[in-house]
């Protein structure tokens, strides 16, 4: 069907009337009205011209279609209404020609967004088949004519959807390309009926499932509207491996009519297809409508149930048999009108309106009746439609010619211009017309034309047609660097086309090979210099067809008489290039690194016959690089590879600092960059002194990058003090430059610790002060310890160590331990020192004692030692002598294989050397730490004077139990022998009771069996002529206790017995360290310890039983054991019955009677919910108070969730597995008979029970609500 358009004028001023061909002047066809409703405003009423009749104004149709009764007009035998659509009139032409319906007699579907608005139209006379025949067309809900209807911009809806105003905004999608193997084809089906669309994709070369979308119009995704009427479905084909897409429509509506699409998306391939639907009507006819039925929702169990059914607005045919009442009474309409907005919800109640926002939105798109225009005759039609490069006519009639007129689109006036033959303006008579030329897609926009203070609008639509390809391109067969265009010619200018080569998109940026050009019509695909590669199809792809040709790219041969050559010039110096070929008539490209060589000043460019020649005057830095000579149309080129040196530079002037000194503080972080220059790159070295510092240094490291070297030095220390010197290096020459990096140091680390010791869980250790103190004494040191598999450090002591020596202590057996030490003086804490060796205190023997000079002669040294104190599981394999001279750290090792004797003779030495010696433990695990001489031996026989090394156990007092042996060793050093005197006590030892055998270098006190007697005071004497050394060794031996001397009952009262007794007599050497109390039953006499290691002389057995009658003994103890005998009670106690008299005791000397009171009160405490708590305090009483726990002032009575426990005055109550309802305020209360006492505390116990839980643990309802309430005050005082 030919598309509507707005009638042209002749150049004379008259409209210009279109005639069929074959009528011999039939009557002129009517004019052909569109009628478009703006986004922004409510749909006017569509008007119908003709030449013999003038349109009636407008009427909104909601009111007609309560106020109008007339009939329909029919057309084309079609009996049915126009609302709210565009009617679109047009006639056909006679005798072979076809009228082809491009829409359905149907309705627009109704939708709350859109305003519906109609007039009736006349009835058309009835003409034969050579008459004029007109057809009427009605256009979807958005009022788009029909031709429109496959745009893209054209609006209709399925449901609720985007309003109107979003459909101006571009949609961006993807460059077309083939993906859809089979398209969905339009088709037409009766209202009630079903109808599917299959779209296939071919999946042969995708690696996964296309993306599929189906849109109705423009804008609206059908994903989202899938239900009872909608249904999406996916099927794949293993074998074939096609992908099926279908689109179901079930029981389809008269507005599920329109225009659809499907947009298949695969990575960068695009692909679509619009196809149309076609809703037929299986009745006609007319009905009355009632808006309170129109905005009442379904009822349960339609098919339309749920769904508002506002359709009831605009249908005017009878789709479906409804039950509906006649002519309303009331116009409710016309009583919305005139009443206020907040009288609008009681006026629906009163009818029964349920939808009152759709009514609402009803009523703001119900056109008002306009007044009668005072400045225009005629207006602008609703909306005009023209074809892209095309032009359009807008007529204005005035009723005032004199009134100054102006035309807007989009709101902004349209300025004529001399120049710009866009928009011409023309007045003839009232009529002012307004003509667009060579209409394209920003034209399809909202115009108006304002006179005076009056306005009226219309709306333009564009269409853009098809592009056709009117000259395709053609093969090309060329050689290389030739020069290759592809011309092609479409139907339109500006024109969206795609240039392909075999089936790929040409790349067209601006790197790219090809450049596209287009003028006007015609498109260009350039390629400047065509090389082997650009041999292939290319394409040409536009919206209406497609063109492709084949390009074919051949090689030129070339003679080669003088080839380039690679050259090294010094910068600034001049440059000559030269090369010859054949034949000499072709000219010819030079490039440097790929880039073209234009001549200027400073570069030449000769040619001469064969000889092609380079010149440049004054070389620089960018001028190296590789050059190459293409000879034009040739494949083959000529390239030499051009090296510029300059020599190398540091430029010193760039830091701005004071005699090239920098000063930084030590621990920072110290980066000095220094500008440098020199082509090529000069090998930069960085040293200080004789080291040369490297890039894979880890803490000072150089780096050279660019035009700058650097230094950094990622933690300066003091050692970094000093001159460096920058070294640089090329072809050119060479350069250096020193520069002073002065560091303000902090303290050293210490060296290493030694650990010369190491036990079963202990160890010693040494070290050495730090070198270099920083400038401030040192303080003292801090100590770590971990674990040789773990990273984590442990501080061992918190105030600062003076000496150099520590004992870690607490370590595990057979775990290998690292140490280190921190230094500290007034400016800080030092590094840490290095970890010392790994050490494992069963696996490493500590190291010898008692390393002292046995002998020495002019020639030989001899030194002996006792093995070493903890020697470890793995056993001692033997020893190492080591020694130096004075003065060096060259340790030379005198045995030349382990000894496992403790003396050795090192032999070869120099008279009157001094020598230092020390000697280690060797095992399988490794050696041991060092023991070393504390001065130096001078090689030459001397007399030396006594010195007795005491052990460190020995320095304490030694304790032994009698019976037990005594054997001590006591090393001493003296030369000559020395001689030995023991003493005790300051009197001699009978060597009856002690036995002591004396060597050259110790001394050994020997007791068989140890007794009481052997306790005191020894003191050992060394004496070497007038010199004297003496020590005093403390022993102690000790042996169990004797019994307590007496024990006597105090007193018996109720279930309980108090008890007295004295200390024993003999305490056993040592101290007492408490006592056993134990009860025998006088008819049993089987003894039963009531408690063991207590302190005190007196007791208070409780719990005996009623009736009976107990004895009771003590025994003492000591750090030995129990005493072998014990003291028991001579009288017996006798546990009374309750009514009998207690016996009156015969003294009063003193009234141990006390009220309670709480030595230690409770404490307030917070529980975690579901582990057990417990509650303690400690009372003091007599007689023995009875104990209450109570909880919130209510006492606490056979409850198995607690547990009350009472010993020696210390009071318990167990909590098991409390919950928040056990919560609050709890008190221990004691009484006896002279008075009472209590404490209390508060218990929170966080996580709490649900009410359910509390219900499940049986907690009663009132206990329940207690405690909600009270968690509820809780929460709100927090």
């Amino acid at each position: 069907m030919p598309e509507p358009t707005k009638k042209d004028e002749m150049p004379n001023g008259q409209p210009e009337e279109s005639v069929a061909p074959d009528s011999n002047g039939a009557p002129p066809l009517p004019e052909i009205s569109l009628e478009v409703s703006p986004p922004t405003e409510p749909v006017a009423e569509p008007v119908v011209e003709t030449d013999e009749k003038k349109p009636e104004p407008a009427k909104p149709e909601l009111l007609q279609a309560v106020e109008a009764k007339e009939p329909n007009p029919t057309v084309n035998g079609c009996n049915q209404p126009q609302p709210g659509g565009v009617g679109v009139k047009e006639q056909a032409e006679s005798g072979d020609s076809t009228v082809k319906e491009e829409g359905p007699c149907a309705p627009p579907p109704a939708d709350d967004d859109d305003a519906a608005a109609t007039t009736p139209s006349p009835t058309p006379p009835t003409e034969d088949a050579n008459s004029i025949k007109k057809l009427s067309v009605e256009l979807p809900n958005d009022s788009v004519p029909l031709p429109a209807m496959g745009r893209k911009d054209s609006v209709w809806s399925l449901g609720e959807g985007q309003s109107p105003d979003d459909l101006d905004k571009p949609i961006e999608t993807p460059p077309l390309s083939t993906l859809l193997i089979e398209r969905p084809q339009s088709g037409a089906v009766t209202v009630g009926g079903d109808i599917s669309f299959i779209a296939k994709v071919e999946a042969k070369d995708l690696l996964r499932k296309p993306t599929i979308k189906w849109f109705k119009g423009k804008w609206m995704d059908l994903a989202s509207k899938t239900g009872k009427h909608l249904q999406l479905k996916e099927t794949f084909e293993r074998q074939t491996k096609i992908h099926t897409f279908e689109m179901h429509i079930i029981k389809a509506k008269d507005n599920y009519a329109g225009n659809y699409r499907c947009e298949v998306t695969y990575k960068d391939k695009f692909d679509s297809c619009s196809f149309d639907l076609e809703i037929k009507e299986t009745e006609h006819g007319s009905q009355n409508i009632d808006i309170r039925s129109a905005f009442k929702r379904s009822s349960e169990g339609q098919e339309d149930a749920g769904e508002l059914d506002f359709s009831g607005l605009l249908k005017h045919r009878n789709q479906r048999e409804h039950k509906q009442d006649d002519t309303p009474e009331v116009d409710v309409w016309e009583i919305l009108k005139h009443a206020r907005p907040d009288e609008y919800e009681k006026i629906a109640f009163m009818y029964g309106i349920t939808d009152l926002r759709g009514l609402l939105k009803r009523m703001k798109k119900i056109p008002k009746e306009e007044k009668k225009s005072e400045a225009f005759a005629k207006k602008l039609d609703p909306a005009y439609q023209a074809d892209k490069g095309g032009k359009i006519r807008m007529v204005v009639d005035l009723a005032d010619p004199t009134v100054d007129l102006k035309w807007y689109k989009n709101g902004q006036e349209i300025r004529p211009s001399p120049n710009q033959r866009k928009y011409i303006f023309e007045h003839k008579g009232t009529q002012r017309i307004m003509v667009i030329n060579n209409c394209n897609m920003n034209d399809d926009a909202a115009y108006s034309v304002a006179a005076g203070d009056e306005k009226c609008c219309t709306e333009l639509f564009v269409k853009e047609l098809p592009v056709k390809i009117v000259k395709g391109i053609e093969a090309v067969k060329t050689t290389v660097n030739e020069r290759i265009e592809l011309e092609c010619e479409v139907t339109e200018e500006g024109a969206q086309v795609k240039w392909m080569k075999n089936g790929v998109e040409v790349p067209t940026g601006v790197r790219s090979r090809y450049r596209v050009k287009c003028e006007g019509t015609k498109h260009f695909l350039v390629i400047d210099d065509a090389s082997r590669e650009d041999t292939g199809t290319y394409s040409i792809m536009a919206s209406g067809g497609t063109s492709e040709a084949k390009v074919q790219v051949d090689l030129k041969p070339l003679k080669i008489f003088q080839d380039l050559q690679n050259m090294t010039v010094t910068l600034g110096q001049p440059l000559k290039m030269q090369c010859e070929i054949y034949p000499g008539n072709v000219p010819g490209r030079w490039y440097r690194n790929g880039q073209l060589i234009q001549p200027n000043d400073r570069i030449n460019i000769i040619h001469r016959n064969r000889i092609h020649r380079l010149e440049i005057a004054a070389t620089s830095l960018h001028d190296a690089g590789d050059y190459t000579f293409v000879p034009e149309g040739y494949s083959q080129s000529l390239a030499a590879k051009i090296h510029i040196i300059d020599p190398p530079k540091v430029h010193l002037d760039g830091l701005n600092i004071p005699d090239n000194t920098v000063t930084i503080v030590a621990g920072n972080k110290l980066r000095l960059e220094i500008p440098i220059s020199g082509e090529p790159a000069p090998r930069v070295v960085w040293m200080k002194g004789e080291r040369v510092i490297l890039e894979s240094g880890h803490r000072v490291h150089a780096e050279t990058y660019g035009d700058q070297t650097s230094l950094t030095i990622e933690v300066t220390e003091r050692e970094d003090s000093g001159n460096y010197k920058i070294v640089l290096q090329n072809e050119a020459g060479e350069a250096t430059a020193s520069v002073k990096i002065k560091v303000v140091d902090i303290p050293d680390p210490p060296e290493a610790p030694l650990v010369p010791v190491v036990g079963g869980d202990w160890c010693s250790m040494t070290w050495e002060p730090p070198k270099y103190d920083g400038g401030s004494p040192i303080t003292g040191y801090f100590i770590e310890r971990k674990k040789k598999q773990s990273s984590r450090w442990m501080r061992l002591n918190f105030d600062l160590i003076k000496e150099t020596s520590f004992e870690p202590k607490k370590m595990i057996e057979g775990v290998p331990y690292e140490l280190r030490i921190f230094a500290i003086n007034g400016i800080g804490v030092s590094k840490p020192s290095e970890p010392s060796k790994a050490f494992t205190p069963l696996a490493v023997t500590s190291e010898p004692t008692m390393l002292v000079v046995d002998d020495v002669t002019d020639t030989t040294v001899t030194v002996k030692w006792r093995p070493p104190e903890n020697i470890g599981a793995a056993g001692l394999d033997g020893y190492i002598v080591e020694y130096c001279v004075e003065g060096t750290d060259d340790w030379v090792i005198a045995s030349s294989e382990f000894t496992e004797k403790t003396k050795y003779t090192i032999t070869g030495l120099k008279t009157e050397a001094k020598i230092l010696v020390r000697v280690k433990a060797v095992n399988a695990a490794g050696e041991s730490a060092p023991r070393t001489l504390q001065h130096s031996i001078l090689v030459k026989e001397v007399v030396e004077p006594p010195k007795i090394r005491v052990p460190r156990h020995l320095k304490q007092t030694y304790t032994r139990r009698v019976g037990e042996a005594v054997n001590l060793v006591v090393p001493f050093m003296g030369k000559p022998r020395p001689k030995v005197i023991w003493l005790k006590e300051g009197n001699p030892i009978e060597p009856s009771h002690v036995s002591i055998r004396n060597t050259d270098c110790d001394s050994i006190i020997f007791i068989r069996k140890a007794e009481r007697s052997h306790s005191g005071k020894y003191e050992m004497s060394v004496r070497v002529e007038n010199h004297v050394d003496t020590a005093i060794i403390d022993i102690q031996i000790v042996d169990l206790p004797g019994p307590p001397l007496s024990v006597t009952v105090e007193d018996v009262w109720g279930g309980n017995v108090a008890l007295v007794w004295t200390p024993p007599k003999d305490s056993g050497n040592a101290p007492i360290t408490g006592y056993t109390i134990q009860k025998a039953d006088k008819k049993t006499m089987e003894w039963y310890t009531c408690i063991e290691h207590y302190h005190r002389t007196c007791i208070t057995i409780t719990e005996l039983v009623v009736g009976n009658e107990y004895f009771f003994r003590i025994f003492s103890e000591n750090m030995c054991g129990l005493s072998e005998c014990a003291t028991q009670t001579k009288d017996s106690a006798l546990i009374v019955k309750e009514g009998l008299q207690l016996k009156t005791p015969e003294y009063n000397d003193h009234d141990f009677k006390e009220a309670p009171k709480f030595t230690q009160p409770l404490i307030n405490t917070f529980a975690v919910a579901g582990y057990n708590t417990t509650l303690n305090c400690s009372v003091r009483a007599n007689p023995k108070p009875k104990v209450i726990w109570m909880k919130n002032k209510m006492a606490i009575i056979d409850n198995p969730r607690y547990r009350m426990f009472s010993n020696q005055g210390v009071c318990t109550l167990e909590i098991r597995k409390p919950s928040p309802y056990d919560g609050g305020m709890y008190t221990c209360k004691a009484v006896n008979d002279l008075g009472e006492d209590q404490v209390d505390c508060k218990l929170e116990v966080k996580g709490g029970f649900t009410f359910n839980e509390l219900m499940q643990r049986g907690v009663p309802l009132h206990l329940i609500d207690k405690y909600i309430n009270e968690a509820k005050t809780v929460e709100q005082e927090k």
